[in-house]
C-alpha cells in the first residue's frame, strides 16, 4: 500500500497537466463544433481551466489558462490559423487570462481547502479512535481498581469486625473476675437450695411448703446465671451485626448488670441520670454494649488508684436539640493528661501497661459509624467525662 501511495503521489502532477491538455483539447473541438450555438467562445476554455486547476492545482491551471490562450488566438481569433493577437483583441486577451488565472487560483485554493478539511476530518477520527481506545484501557482499569478497592474495603471491614471483638474479649479477660463472682452466686445458691430441698423431702412427713421455696429459689438463681451467660456469649460472638430500633437507656442497663461485681471489686459507686422516655436509636445492640462498656472500664481503671476520696461513676442521658442523644460518663478519677488528651483515640496508643490501645479507637469508629460522635472533656473537679452521640430514629 505505500508503493502504490508514493507512486500516485509522483504521477499526480503529471496527470494534472496531462488533464490541463486534454480539456484544453475538447474545449477547443466542441467550441469549433458548436460555434454557433455557444455565444461567448471562452466558456469552455473557463470550464477547462477550472477543472485543471481543481484536479492539478495551481500550475496546471495556469498551464491550461496559456493553451486556451494559445488555442483562442489561434482557431477563433483573426487572421485564425495563425498566432498573433492584434492592439483591439489585446484587451479582451488580457481580461481572459486574468480572468482564467483568477479561476484557476480560486478552483485550487477550494480543492486545497477541501483536501485539507478531509485530512483534519482523518486526523480528528484517527484522535477520537485513538482517544476512545485510551478511555476504553482506563475504564477497564479504573474498574479492575475499583474492584480490588472494594476488595481491600470488604477486607478491612472484616478485619475491623475482628479486631473489634478481639477488643472486647480483652475487655471480658479483664471482667473475668466479676463474670466468675456473677456465676457463682447464683451457682452456690443453686447448690444451696439443692442440698435443703433434699432435707425438707427427707422430713417425715416431707414439707412440701419449703420444697416449693427451694425449688422455685434455684429456678430463679438458674434464670439468673443464664441470663449472664447469654450477655457475654452475645459480647463475645462472631457474625454479621444488623441494627434495630433500641432503647438507649436499656442498653445501658444491661451493660451496668454485667459490669455490676467489677464495681464492687473497684469499691465504686454508680448514679444513673438517664432522661426517661427518650426517643429510639437504630443502632447495632452489641457493639453499643463494646463501647460502653469500654467507657465504663476506663472510668474504673482512672479511678483504681484514687484513695483520698469517694469513687464515683456517673452515667447520663440527655436528648440533644439537634435531633440527637448524648451519653456522658463520668468518672472521679486522675483526670486527663494533656500529654496523652490529644493521642488518646489513636490505634495502639495507651497509657495502661496490660492495655492494647485499640480500646478507644475501636469505640470511636462504632459510635461514628453510627452517625454520631466520640470525644472526652475534662471535669470542673477531679476526673474526666467521655462523650457520646448517636442520631434519633426520624422513622419514628
Amino acid at each position: 500500500m505505500l508503493t502504490s501511495d508514493r507512486i500516485r503521489t509522483l504521477t499526480r502532477p503529471f496527470s494534472g497537466y496531462l488533464v490541463a491538455a486534454m480539456s484544453v483539447g475538447i474545449a477547443a473541438f466542441i467550441t469549433l463544433k458548436l460555434g454557433s450555438v455557444i455565444k461567448h467562445t471562452s466558456t469552455l476554455f473557463f470550464c477547462s481551466v477550472m477543472l485543471s486547476s481543481w484536479y492539478g492545482g495551481l500550475w496546471p491551471g495556469v498551464f491550461s489558462a496559456l493553451l486556451s490562450v494559445i488555442a483562442l488566438d489561434y482557431y477563433f481569433i483573426a487572421p485564425l490559423y495563425a498566432l498573433g493577437i492584434s492592439l483591439e483583441e489585446a484587451p479582451d486577451m488580457i481580461v481572459f487570462v486574468a480572468t482564467a488565472l483568477f479561476i484557476g487560483w480560486l478552483s485550487g485554493e477550494q480543492k486545497r481547502a477541501k483536501e485539507s478539511l478531509r485530512r483534519a476530518r482523518d486526523e480528528l477520527e484517527t484522535k477520537v479512535q485513538e482517544r476512545t481506545a485510551e478511555l476504553k484501557r482506563a475504564n477497564e482499569q479504573l474498574e479492575s481498581e475499583i474492584a480490588e478497592r472494594e476488595s481491600a474495603k470488604e477486607g478491612l471491614i472484616r478485619a475491623q469486625a475482628e479486631i473489634a471483638r478481639i477488643a472486647r474479649i480483652t475487655t471480658m479477660g479483664e471482667l473475668a473476675a466479676s463474670i466468675a463472682h456473677e456465676l457463682n452466686q447464683p451457682l452456690g445458691s443453686i447448690v444451696m437450695s439443692g442440698d435443703v430441698c433434699l432435707r425438707w423431702l427427707a422430713a417425715k412427713p416431707p414439707n412440701l411448703d419449703e420444697v416449693h421455696q427451694a425449688v422455685e429459689a434455684i429456678i430463679r438463681d438458674g434464670t439468673r446465671a443464664s441470663s449472664v451467660l447469654v450477655r457475654i456469649r452475645g459480647l463475645l460472638r462472631r457474625g454479621e451485626r444488623s441494627r434495630e430500633r433500641s432503647n438507649i437507656n436499656d442498653i445501658i442497663r444491661e451493660v451496668i448488670a454485667l459490669s455490676d461485681g467489677e464495681l464492687r471489686r473497684n469499691g465504686a459507686s454508680l448514679q444513673t441520670e438517664m432522661t426517661r422516655s427518650l426517643p429510639p436509636v437504630v443502632v447495632d445492640r452489641v457493639l453499643l454494649q463494646q463501647v460502653i462498656l469500654n467507657l465504663m472500664m476506663n472510668a474504673l481503671e482512672a479511678m483504681r488508684d484514687v484513695t483520698n476520696r469517694v469513687r464515683v461513676l456517673r452515667i447520663r442521658t440527655e436528648e440533644q436539640p439537634s435531633s440527637s442523644i448524648v451519653v456522658l460518663v463520668q468518672d472521679s478519677g486522675v483526670g486527663l493528661d494533656p500529654k496523652h488528651s490529644s493521642r488518646m483515640f489513636e490505634a495502639f496508643y495507651t497509657t495502661k501497661v496490660q492495655g492494647i490501645g485499640m480500646g478507644l479507637t475501636i469505640s470511636r469508629s462504632i459510635i461514628e459509624a453510627h452517625g454520631g460522635r466520640l470525644w472526652a472533656v475534662a471535669n470542673d473537679g477531679p476526673g474526666s467525662i467521655f462523650c457520646f452521640t448517636l442520631p434519633i430514629d426520624k422513622g419514628r
